[in-house]
């Protein structure tokens, strides 16, 4: 199985730009769903199981459900940080959470959830406790540990 310290996983970190806001001036409701994506490749890619290598096998992993749910607005100059979990896990779909959450005063300004699954180059579900038996494991583990943080 794999061994990975989740303590050591960082929060992604990106500040709001200008082109991301609207006439009111704070950030269009769209560009949420922009960070989660980046802020999941960048938690795969802390994990060793990044969207280029998975990929680089043959694989897809196409976007089956995104929610968003806008708590309190971000304006241009704010800096966020998205705080990603493994959320749920089936051995075929992987969903996560999103915690969007203003870096200087910790205000929640979204939450999120994404579901995913893999696809093969013939778009068939790719079994990823088959393919990937050692992130299956993984998998299972994060899932147990999110639902003890979020009984």
């Amino acid at each position: 199985m794999i061994d990975i310290d989740m303590s050591k996983i960082k929060p992604y970190e990106r500040p709001v730009y200008y082109y991301e806001t609207d006439r009111m001036q704070i950030v269009h409701h769209s560009n949420y769903i922009r960070w989660i994506e980046e802020a999941r490749m960048d938690w795969m890619t802390q994990i060793g199981w990044d969207y280029k290598s998975i990929e680089d096998d043959g694989y897809i992993i196409p976007v089956l459900g995104v929610t968003a749910e806008y708590k309190t607005m971000s304006h241009f100059g704010d800096d966020v940080l998205i705080h990603v979990s493994l959320s749920e896990y089936t051995g075929v779909r992987v969903g996560f959470s999103y915690e969007i959450v203003d870096k200087k005063t910790g205000e929640l300004r979204c939450l999120c959830t994404s579901s995913h699954c893999l696809l093969d180059g013939n778009n068939k579900l790719v079994f990823i406790r088959k393919a990937y038996p050692e992130y299956d494991q993984l998998f299972k583990k994060l899932l147990a540990d999110y639902k003890e943080t979020h009984k």
